[in-house]
């Protein structure tokens, strides 16, 4: 349990004057999230401000001074890079993730042959953009594992990706529509690696799109940081432990996060 978070909090000063509780959060994390923070508003009668994104951007924002308390990233890399530069600490891994593919109905592509296809010279691979967005970074880990496999896949893989979402100039889907179950309408790719719980929602709004799930020798987990800016008031330190709380855990997991409570 996070014990240092409960004495951090309770270092917080109760009678601080109040602070508009800003929570900055990794893009897959936004329809757990809002239901998360909507159960916290609710019980603690205090307004969150959510903004959504992919991590790596968030943070260069926070660098840059934006108004985050909280911020929940898809990695450990980027919260960790907070804390050294003593924005705020510590960091609590909260949530868990696993790499899936999504692939269009007319792809013949199982687990088994989910390699082979993606190395077809006729399939678009879709990926998200690295360093901006963690999800291309694991993306780039899978093709690591594929070279283990097949001599020559980093190169080929890493060649052919279509970096399509996550990055500071990629197209955002229509108000309303899931990213990812948008750019599989829009044809942009045939097969496209992200994150199970994104796929799951994009396979929601695009119900023909197959779920692929990755195979054991190339599976690829994303581990998902926690960090609470040092200067933030109470609520804040709240919210991060409502985050962490058997709620906020068991909201995460109706998502298909694995988190610390799943059995």
């Amino acid at each position: 349990r996070p014990l240092y978070l409960i004495t951090a909090l309770s270092l917080c000063s109760f009678a601080a004057v109040a602070q508009p509780v800003e929570l900055y959060a990794a893009g897959s994390l936004k329809a757990a999230l809002n239901d998360v923070t909507h159960a916290y508003e609710q019980q603690y009668k205090v307004t969150v401000s959510n903004k959504f994104g992919p991590s790596g951007l968030l943070r260069k924002e926070i660098e840059a001074g934006a108004n985050a308390t909280v911020f929940a990233s898809a990695n450990m890399k980027h919260p960790q890079a907070l804390q050294q530069a003593d924005w705020g600490g510590p960091v609590v891994l909260f949530a868990r993730n696993q790499l899936c593919a999504l692939a269009q109905p007319e792809v013949n592509v199982s687990s088994a042959t989910l390699l082979d296809v993606m190395l077809d010279q006729n399939t678009k691979l879709g990926t998200s953009t690295p360093k901006a967005d963690p999800s291309g970074d694991y993306a780039w880990k899978l093709f690591e594992l594929a070279e283990q496999l097949i001599p020559g896949s980093y190169q080929k893989l890493s060649d052919k990706a279509l970096q399509l979402t996550g990055g500071p100039t990629s197209p955002k889907a229509p108000k309303g529509l899931n990213q990812y179950g948008w750019v599989m309408s829009e044809k942009q790719a045939d097969v496209f690696l992200t994150y199970c719980t994104n796929a799951v929602l994009a396979q929601k709004q695009v119900p023909e799109l197959n779920i692929i799930q990755i195979p054991a020798a190339l599976a690829v987990g994303a581990n998902y940081g926690l960090i609470v800016d040092k200067d933030a008031t109470t609520p804040s330190w709240q919210l991060a432990m409502y985050i962490l709380s058997p709620k906020g855990q068991q909201i995460l997991q109706s998502y298909g996060f694995v988190t610390n409570t799943t059995k």
